[in-house]
């Protein structure tokens, strides 16, 4: 079964059970999905893309941060929505939401319907969600990234850290872009890549 078609099921499933394990607090899910984004991570997205086209996830007091030309608020339901050109992603996070936004991006992105994208997730590196990002360009952010609430405050006491994932082939900006901000990592084939590219520019 390729990466597609496993992504495909997994994004025709539903979780409805309850959480069961109180002591992973950090995949579950407190009910409050409006925790933004601070603004210099989404300007080195625009940087890196460009421009943000497209947050999925969004509502207008997020996007006075993201600045995308089109958001999706809850009531669109992004993942019912279609996906296209530059996105930056900051998903509702939940221990029964991740694998639907995390599959939604892949899928639109490996079909071609999403050009470039930046997503921010927390750095839960041993859950089955995260394990898809791997194939990616990653930015672990250091120091913990603190979200800012409606209200204007800084959300402290976070107690995970976040990463940020690129899809496209901005790989260099990306790098440049991010590596103030933490530390960026490649997936073995581009690192690949890249050695079979230095070393045609030896010959």
């Amino acid at each position: 079964m390729t990466q597609l078609e496993t992504l495909s099921l997994e994004l025709m499933a539903t979780t409805n059970h309850p959480l069961r394990n109180p002591a992973q607090l950090i995949n579950q899910d407190s009910g409050k999905v409006e925790y933004y984004t601070p603004e210099f991570i989404t300007h080195a997205a625009r940087e890196v893309m460009g421009g943000i086209d497209l947050d999925p996830a969004s509502s207008p007091e997020a996007n006075q941060r993201v600045e995308a030309t089109e958001f999706y608020t809850l009531t669109d339901n992004g993942l019912a929505q279609r996906w296209y050109g530059r996105v930056w992603m900051n998903h509702p996070f939940g221990r029964n939401r991740n694998s639907r936004w995390i599959n939604k991006l892949i899928w639109e992105y490996e079909v071609g319907e999403v050009e470039q994208a930046c997503c921010l997730t927390f750095a839960s590196t041993s859950e089955k969600w995260f394990k898809p990002l791997f194939a990616y360009p990653i930015c672990f952010l250091s120091p913990r990234t603190n979200f800012i609430l409606p209200d204007g405050s800084v959300k402290r006491g976070v107690t995970k850290g976040s990463v940020v994932t690129y899809l496209g082939h901005r790989v260099v900006a990306f790098v440049k872009a991010f590596s103030p901000l933490g530390k960026v990592m490649l997936p073995a084939w581009r690192i690949e890549e890249q050695h079979l590219a230095w070393h045609s520019q030896d010959g």
